[in-house]
């Protein structure tokens, strides 16, 4: 399997979540072996930002990655589309410090990505393989992960909401899974918590647009929801997302409960530090899969 990136340069803009305010976001294609690099353009110039694990300085609200004084906010949905597509290569330029949030999923972001086209390059797509299992538990939330051929997700959530409950998704992803199953989802909150954030300064992009707005019964939006349980898709996409920050690819079997940004990233510096305990970076050409139905399972278990 070789790297990919987009075939031409393609743009939007929108609204900031944090902000409120217009951003602009331009999506450029990237030559082999660089990964995935936001252009962050402000009143001092230009930085450059590569994603990882240590690089996220904030995880309130939205994953936010930060160098030098320069950040860039809510990366989590724009991150999830190229995985979830398995894009290798891409530059990403940023006016505005912020991701637009768009309809609080990433579809506005594949449909962008689609648009643009991808294209395979030359050289060997590289992934990092979970290599041994771990349980990685904070506060009765966890991850657990283990080795695997692809990216195998099993979420769980608990909320007491009579709308929510208990949610339980399980989901080998590929681009066909993730496009069809995942990407539409959009990001909630509930009524309570976004009226204090705005009256504190906080979210003002925040708005039945681009989030699932919930109140002690039901859910405000109009349109109602796009999936019975769209809020634990959601929680995939966005853990999609905050998986996407090693520098390569990253496969395994993850078991996650109520887990959020925080604890993703946490989990992400666990394994990055302990590295030659937990991961191990497999080239693609060599991953030889046993045959499998044709229903976008692609993977299977490794032995640890």
């Amino acid at each position: 399997m070789k790297q990919s990136t987009i075939k031409k340069a393609i743009g939007c803009s929108g609204i900031g979540l944090h902000s409120g305010k217009v951003v602009r976001l331009s999506l450029s294609p990237a030559p082999e072996d660089t990964g995935i690099v936001f252009h962050i353009h402000g009143e001092n110039g230009c930085k450059v930002i590569t994603p990882e694990p240590h690089a996220v300085i904030a995880t309130g609200l939205a994953t936010t990655l930060g160098l030098d004084g320069t950040s860039v906010a809510t990366v989590e949905h724009l991150l999830a589309a190229i995985a979830g597509l398995q894009i290798d290569n891409i530059r990403i330029d940023i006016e505005g410090g912020e991701v637009p949030i768009m309809d609080g999923s990433a579809a506005s972001f594949v449909f962008l990505l689609r648009d643009a086209g991808i294209a395979v390059q030359n050289r060997t797509r590289t992934v990092q393989r979970i290599t041994k299992p771990i349980h990685f538990e904070r506060d009765g939330k966890y991850i657990s992960a283990s080795p695997y051929a692809g990216l195998r997700i099993d979420y769980t959530i608990d909320f007491d909401h009579p709308l929510i409950g208990r949610q339980t998704m399980s989901v080998e992803v590929t681009p066909a899974t993730f496009t069809r199953e995942i990407a539409k989802a959009r990001t909630f909150g509930f009524l309570r918590e976004v009226e204090y954030l705005h009256k504190n300064g906080l979210a003002l992009g925040g708005s039945l647009d681009n989030a699932i707005v919930l109140d002690e019964y039901g859910v405000l939006n109009e349109d109602g929801l796009r999936f019975d349980d769209e809020f634990v898709r959601h929680k995939i996409l966005d853990f999609i997302g905050d998986m996407s920050m090693l520098g390569a690819p990253l496969q395994g079997h993850f078991e996650v409960f109520a887990s959020g940004h925080a604890l993703n990233n946490q989990f992400l510096r666990t394994i990055q530090e302990h590295a030659d305990i937990y991961l191990e970076t497999v080239e693609m050409d060599a991953f030889r899969p046993e045959a499998v139905p044709a229903r976008e399972h692609a993977g299977q278990p490794v032995a640890a």
